[in-house]
């Protein structure tokens, strides 16, 4: 087989489609967010970030940042070990238990990212509890997905969000069987959220385990930042609370949160989490300095939601068709993958605004979109900027505009 061959073909077949990832290679500069400094052959411009994870603006806030320099100089860059072998340092511990008391459970652990606290726990749960049955819902992230297939359990899939399938589904299993619900709470691509308290009624009834994934809400919403489930009052309710420490707290790893003999469970048996280097302590300083920071800041979720109203309303009043719902996503919709890609194009080499296309297969073809994610340290200007420069090339590309 002419392996070089096959890999130019399927690269081929990407950019036919219109589907093609291209990087687009950014400096950031603390204090300066969401302007980054964009690297191009014809040289340094500089642009407006809107479609970063970094939803609060955390990666820069001075306390955060404080915490990590601190660290390095305390002790060095790396952690030098793997979490069994000498790689535990203060830090984490104190990280873990910042984010038990976070989700109030008894223990949390944490993971060089969110995709391998998905894929180490669903996977070692699915591998290890003698016939658990997995219920997932359809629109579960890569890595959860991929998690449950690790662990060759059965599973089955219940249509998203829908609380009535989800019941059909775990009447008709295995009444003795052992069960586990894994879902998110807020779902990244279309904005929407899981409802939590009727998927908790459903593993009260028939003895399952839930396992929500809140990567795209903690830090955002809730009194501390907590997430959904705090905001809702149910984090009791749940048996394992997954989350992410690279997006709204702004640096970088994973975690659970749970009873401290499933957390040792995981600890004992995952082999994502035996065989990797603990995080660096520096990333571990500067999540706690995050974490510390959001549960006693309301400020970053307020200005962050009067972010989100502000530019939907101007989008709205362009005719700019954007998907409703109660999250901070706001997913543009273009509904066309070459044409998606063309307009990130034109707004990253024209008018200096960074939002990558999202394309098939993240989410289905045909509605393909613009996912932007305002941070509270965008401005009016840089809304109205936005907007104008979206309302041009709507014309241009003679898309179909909402009518309120």
């Amino acid at each position: 087989m002419n392996f070089e061959a096959f890999f130019k073909s399927e690269l081929e077949g990407l950019h036919a489609e219109g589907r093609y990832r291209v990087f687009a290679d950014l400096e950031r500069h603390r204090g300066n967010f969401p302007k980054a400094t964009r690297h191009t052959p014809q040289g340094p411009k500089e642009v407006t970030v809107w479609c970063s994870n970094d939803y609060l603006g955390m990666g820069e806030n001075p306390n955060v940042v404080a915490a990590m320099k601190e660290a390095i100089d305390h002790c060095g860059a790396g952690a030098g070990g793997t979490r069994n072998i000498s790689g535990t340092t203060h830090y984490h511990v104190l990280l873990e238990q910042e984010l038990a008391d976070l989700h109030g459970k008894d223990a949390a652990l944490i993971f060089t990212s969110g995709y391998v606290s998905n894929w180490a726990t669903l996977g070692t749960l699915g591998a290890k509890i003698p016939g658990l049955i997995i219920f997932s819902d359809a629109l579960n992230h890569a890595s959860m997905i991929e998690g449950i297939r690790y662990g060759k359990c059965e599973r089955v899939i219940w249509k998203h969000n829908d609380v009535h399938d989800l019941e059909a589904k775990l009447a008709a299993a295995d009444l003795k069987a052992p069960k586990l619900i894994a879902f998110e709470s807020v779902y990244s691509m279309d904005g929407d959220i899981a409802p939590i308290n009727e998927i908790c009624d459903l593993a009260d009834k028939y003895g399952a385990m839930t396992y929500l994934d809140e990567v795209h809400a903690v830090g955002m919403y809730g009194p501390r930042g907590g997430g959904i489930a705090e905001r809702e009052g149910l984090m009791d309710r749940l048996t394992i609370i997954e989350g992410t420490l690279g997006k709204a707290f702004g640096v970088m790893g994973g975690y659970i949160a749970a009873s401290a003999a499933l957390c040792d469970f995981i600890r004992s048996f995952a082999s994502g989490f035996i065989f990797t280097t603990a995080l660096p302590p520096a990333l571990a300083a500067g999540a706690v300095a995050s974490i510390r920071h959001l549960k006693a800041s309301p400020f970053e979720r307020a200005r962050h939601q009067d972010r989100v109203r502000k530019l939907r309303t101007a989008l709205d009043q362009c005719g700019i068709p954007h998907m409703p719902n109660p999250s901070h996503i706001v997913p543009v919709m273009v509904g066309d993958a070459a044409k998606c890609k063309w307009i990130s194009d034109l707004l990253l080499d024209h008018s200096n605004i960074y939002v990558q296309p999202i394309n098939y297969p993240t989410v289905p073809k045909k509605t393909e979109r613009l996912r932007i994610t305002p941070t509270p340290l965008h401005s009016d200007e840089d809304i109205a900027h936005l907007v104008d420069a979206l309302h041009s090339l709507w014309s241009r590309c003679a898309l179909a505009r909402h009518v309120a």
